[in-house]
């Protein structure tokens, strides 16, 4: 199974870019992931940094590949922080989000895990699929039907390393296609681009660090006061599946005529 990837991580109008991504892929396997270290508590970007290694380190060295086993690792990432927490005061609360996409290549299979705002986008034919619901105040208000706006979406109730724990949310397992796409991305990427815009994007490319950069072109045109990260993943061909645009839809990608 074809699979190509392309990442981008960027400061914005922070003091320290505390967003980490990660990749890892070999005949059998894949693991792309984001970490978004929380702010406004000291080591962050520390949480952020020990959770990538963490897990990839812990994958890379697994017999096994299965939602079971990938789950066990998170867990064993969780542990890890706690430990570190409590080797260090002064990182006694450090905390990240967390967004992993994992694929199984000799299966044809996918699943997802995340903690936090860190989103997985997954694209079928070019259109959204599925996404990761934010473990946020802002969308526990969504989901119980009450107004939203001007709730800060950083407030959140789930991050690897915050009190009190909580379990990681896994997706199901999702049989692959050719052509399917995915977005790994942290929040300060997707709350400056609508998914209508993402799938747009996509039904313009040939090749997917294209499609990444088409993204980020658009986002760079937004205020990016938080730092922002994120991995476009191919498998197979997803030019071929997705429609031709318009240069209508296609106006805020494109640079203005003068």
């Amino acid at each position: 199974m074809k699979i190509e990837f392309s990442d981008h991580c960027q400061q914005g109008q922070r003091a320290e870019n505390q967003d980490r991504t990660g990749a890892q892929i070999d005949e059998s396997r894949a693991c792309f992931l984001v970490c978004d270290g929380v702010a406004g508590l000291p080591g962050g970007d520390r949480a952020a940094q020990l959770v990538r290694d963490t897990l990839l380190n812990q994958l890379s060295h697994s017999v096994h590949f299965s939602p079971q086993t990938t789950q066990e690792a998170i867990v064993h990432c969780q542990q890890v922080l706690r430990e570190t927490q409590a080797i260090n005061p002064n990182f006694s609360r450090m905390s990240t989000t967390l967004a992993a996409l994992f694929i199984d290549r000799e299966r044809q299979l996918a699943w997802w895990a995340h903690a936090g705002d860190s989103r997985v986008y997954h694209f079928r034919r070019g259109v959204l699929h599925q996404v990761t619901r934010d473990h946020s105040l802002a969308q526990q208000l969504k989901d119980a039907g009450y107004e939203n706006t001007g709730i800060n979406s950083n407030l959140l109730y789930n991050a690897l390393g915050a009190e009190p724990q909580r379990p990681v949310s896994f997706s199901e397992i999702l049989p692959l296609e050719d052509g399917d796409a995915f977005l790994v991305c942290t929040d300060g990427f997707w709350l400056n681009l609508t998914t209508d815009e993402m799938e747009q994007a996509l039904r313009m490319v040939n090749a997917c660090e294209e499609w990444l950069a088409l993204m980020q072109a658009a986002v760079n045109r937004s205020v990016k006061s938080d730092n922002l990260s994120a991995l476009a993943i191919w498998v197979g061909e997803p030019q071929e599946a997705t429609l031709l645009y318009t240069q209508a839809d296609s106006a805020r990608f494109l640079p203005p005529r003068f």
